[in-house]
């Protein structure tokens, strides 16, 4: 029963963060396609231009939430989705670190089109960063101490 429960709690975080990525990922790709000048400056952090890194970081995500969706291999998933919460985290303390204090425009236009100001949509960003990391290796975690060892985690499915 325990296991069951286990896979359960698996299944729903991996359909969760496949929604969240889906919209995000498409905010971003929508965004980067606009012409606001932002676009066209280079992001303190990657050094590319943010219209450029938006469509990169944006398809990513899709491809990741559908990853999400359609594969039967949790443990693989959480895996990947510890490894890509960890590079956001990394690049928000490049932000921190540079000092860089206006708002991430994680969102893109979408923040605009839901009138939703630039900070709220960042510190929305924020917590939906943290449930990803918790969620992740809150999730490894407790399939490493059940199991006791790294070779006995779902990769497959």
């Amino acid at each position: 029963m325990q296991r069951q429960r286990c896979s359960s709690l698996i299944r729903w975080f991996t359909l969760s963060v496949g929604a969240i990525l889906t919209v995000t990922g498409s905010a971003k790709a929508w965004a980067s396609v606009g012409n606001a000048k932002l676009l066209t400056l280079p992001d303190p952090v990657i050094g590319v231009e943010i219209g450029h890194l938006m469509l990169a970081i944006g398809v990513v995500e899709i491809a990741f939430g559908q990853f999400c969706f359609f594969s039967k291999r949790w443990g693989l998933i959480v895996v990947m989705i510890a490894c890509l919460s960890t590079g956001f985290s990394v690049y928000r303390l490049g932000l921190f670190w540079m000092n860089i204090e206006r708002p991430c425009p994680c969102l893109g236009n979408l923040s605009d089109a839901l009138h939703i100001h630039a900070q709220t949509a960042d510190n929305i960003m924020k917590v939906i960063l943290t449930y990803l990391v918790i969620g992740s290796y809150g999730i490894l975690f407790g399939l490493y101490r059940q199991e006791g060892r790294t070779e006995a985690l779902p990769l497959s499915g």
